[in-house]
C-alpha cells in the first residue's frame, strides 16, 4: 500500500522536458582542473505505475553525440531509490547508485572500479526551483573522506 511521504514520489519534481548544460573534468582523481562544458536535452516519465522514472538524454559531447538513459527505481520495503545507468557506447546498466532524500537534497552512493582502482561515487540532487535543479557526481579514492566532483549537470525546464 503506498502511504503519501515513504519516499516513492521524490523524483516527481524531475518528469517532464528539461534542458541540461554539462560541466565535465577532462580526468577523474588525477588533480584535473579541466572542465569540458556541453549541452544536452532530458526527457522523463514515470513507470510501473509511479514506483519508477525513466530518462532518456541526449548529450552533445565535444567527442560525438551520446544517447544515455537513467533507470530510477523505488523500493517501498527498504524506502530507498536505486539509480541505473547506460548509454549506447556501453550497452549495460552500470552498477545502481543507492540512497534516497533528506534535508533538501537526494545523496546516493555505490562503490566502483576506475582504472583497475576501487572508490566509492556519489550523486547529489539538489538546488531545487520550480524550473531547475542540479545534479552532481563526485569520485572518492580514500573510503569517503574527501570527494572530487567530476560531473555536473544544471537542469532548465522547457
Amino acid at each position: 500500500m503506498q502511504t503519501e511521504n515513504d519516499g516513492r514520489n521524490d523524483f516527481d519534481f524531475l518528469i517532464g522536458t528539461w534542458q541540461v548544460h554539462h560541466r565535465m573534468l577532462t580526468a577523474r582523481l588525477k588533480g584535473s582542473t579541466d572542465w569540458l562544458e556541453f549541452e544536452g536535452d532530458t526527457v522523463v516519465r514515470k513507470i510501473l505505475n509511479g514506483l519508477g522514472n525513466l530518462d532518456e538524454n541526449v548529450i552533445y559531447m565535444p567527442t560525438g553525440v551520446v544517447h544515455a538513459m537513467t533507470l530510477r527505481l523505488f523500493n517501498p520495503h527498504s524506502k530507498e531509490w536505486s539509480i541505473h545507468w547506460s548509454t549506447d557506447r556501453m550497452g549495460t546498466l552500470d552498477i545502481p547508485m543507492i540512497g534516497g532524500f533528506k534535508d533538501g537534497q537526494g545523496l546516493f552512493y555505490a562503490q566502483e572500479t576506475l582504472e583497475g582502482r576501487h572508490v566509492y561515487s556519489r550523486f547529489i540532487w539538489s538546488k531545487f526551483m520550480a524550473n531547475s535543479c542540479q545534479w552532481e557526481q563526485a569520485l572518492s579514492a580514500d573510503g569517503g573522506r574527501t570527494w572530487e566532483t567530476n560531473w555536473v549537470m544544471e537542469f532548465k525546464r522547457v
